[in-house]
């Protein structure tokens, strides 16, 4: 498949210590590196055997462990933000930018081609300039939230960030689009991409740093999803911007545990419900007992996966969250996990019909490859707005409905959009959803379409290196 004029590309990759960000780029390596393109992928060394798991063993493909700088009050030996508080990752990102000098003198030694880096190392730019290597500013987020969220337009003339009620409506100059507004605590939330913590920069200051500092921006989607948010992004940037396309996530390997496959196994096709909300989104104690109530509600089978944070017990917290009786009266349809479960295969077993998620833009591919319907329950930053693509623009899923102010949603929110999509799919809009996400599904399983995007890829990289 390589192709041979390619072999001699060499790309560093050089990920945000978050699996969230590493994932995208451990995807995009295995496709580049089939292509024949070398690849040196750092991170920290905690996280390399967890990067080793998923990133195809070809020759061109190596893996480079970077020690992370002492800084006062981040805990020796943290690789990740799966392991911080959010007061200590604001630390990982003060020891990131201490990895300057090291950077610059692996790069130095390398010298490779291209370096494409995570929105938070606005840094890189400079230094790999003056080492006359390229820079590829790699966002993993949707263009959706991209260009809601990080963009010059966002910015006022006198310099100053958005309020709460600018961020309630689209950008200037933004698509006509199903997205022209969110919710005032939608808008809260966003307001900490332009808040300063100790002084350092800013989300916004680093994510807008890193594209108008960079060679050419590099998007994890493709024109047929979110074409309108790419063109206005190119208008925002005013420099090349290239797509990776839909990066499927390849078909997991192995089997489900034999546990989870015969419990699953005693229900009809279609008829259980997945619930679950990734390693660092967490509910708090009443929308945990809302949504349980609400899945109670569908009279389903239900598989609800709930995380806490670090610091938390986790059993501890589940059983001061869920309302009395509630484990009784579904002890025979329902399992309640805490911990890492195996959710690509999850959610292609067959009993699976819907899947009640957080809006991660990997968690939405992962279920539109799959044939389980989404109800979307999005509960920080991007995820708002990835689910207003899928809800509104896709028209593939449906969203949870909460309150303006607070954000609050019942158990009869939580009934009302399963129902939609599950209960109700011969009728409108359910009907209209699944037709939908199965189009969908085929378009993003089509290799074609996914081959095409990655080959144009190199080609524009060729052309520029």
């Amino acid at each position: 498949m390589s192709s041979k004029s390619s072999f001699e590309l060499h790309v560093v990759m050089f990920p945000w210590f978050a699996f969230g960000h590493i994932s995208p780029f451990v995807q995009l390596s295995n496709k580049l590196s089939l292509h024949g393109v070398r690849i040196s992928f750092l991170s920290a060394p905690g996280n390399i055997a967890r990067i080793k798991s998923s990133l195809l063993v070809t020759p061109n493909m190596q893996i480079i462990s970077l020690p992370i700088p002492t800084v006062e009050g981040l805990p020796p030996g943290v690789n990740s933000t799966a392991e911080t508080t959010p007061a200590m990752a604001g630390l990982l990102k003060k020891a990131l930018d201490l990895m300057k000098p090291q950077i610059k003198t692996l790069l130095a030694e390398l010298k490779p081609h291209f370096v494409f880096f995570d929105h938070f190392q606005h840094w890189i730019p400079v230094i790999a300039s003056q080492l006359g290597i390229k820079t590829i500013s790699y966002t993993v987020f949707s263009a959706t939230s991209t260009s809601y969220l990080t963009v010059p337009a966002r910015i006022s003339e006198k310099g100053e960030g958005p309020s709460v009620e600018d961020l309630k409506k689209s950008p200037n100059g933004y698509p006509l689009t199903s997205l022209t507004s969110v919710k005032s605590f939608q808008a809260r939330d966003f307001s900490i991409v332009y808040k300063s913590f100790d002084g350092g920069p800013t989300i916004y200051d680093r994510a807008v740093g890193s594209r108008v500092g960079c060679t050419a921006m590099l998007l994890k989607t493709c024109k047929e999803m979110e074409g309108p948010y790419v063109d206005f992004i190119k208008k925002q940037f005013k420099k090349p911007v290239l797509l990776t396309g839909p990066l499927v996530p390849e078909p997991p390997s192995g089997a489900l545990d034999d546990n989870w496959a015969s419990w699953l196994g005693q229900f009809p096709a279609k008829s259980v419900i997945f619930c679950s909300f990734g390693s660092e989104t967490f509910l708090n104690h009443d929308q945990i007992k809302e949504l349980v109530l609400g899945l109670e509600l569908t009279g389903l089978p239900f598989f609800l996966v709930l995380n806490f944070p670090a610091e938390l017990n986790s059993q501890t917290e589940l059983n001061r969250a869920l309302p009395p009786g509630f484990l009784e009266r579904v002890r025979e349809r329902a399992v309640l996990h805490t911990g890492w479960v195996q959710q690509q295969l999850i959610l292609a077993h067959g009993s699976i019909g819907c899947y009640v998620c957080h809006s991660g833009f990997s968690s939405l591919i992962e279920a539109l490859v799959n044939d389980c319907q989404l109800a979307m329950l999005p509960l920080k930053g991007d995820q708002f707005l990835n689910s207003k693509l899928i809800a509104g623009d896709l028209k593939a899923g449906v969203e949870i409905n909460r309150r303006d102010d607070d954000g609050y949603f019942g158990k009869d929110d939580v009934f009302e959009a399963v129902k939609t999509v599950m209960l109700d799919s011969d009728k409108e809009p359910g009907k209209s959803i699944r037709e939908n996400h199965k189009k969908w599904r085929e378009f993003l399983l089509s290799e074609q379409i996914q081959n095409k995007y990655i080959v144009e890829l190199i080609e524009e990289l060729k052309a520029m290196a």
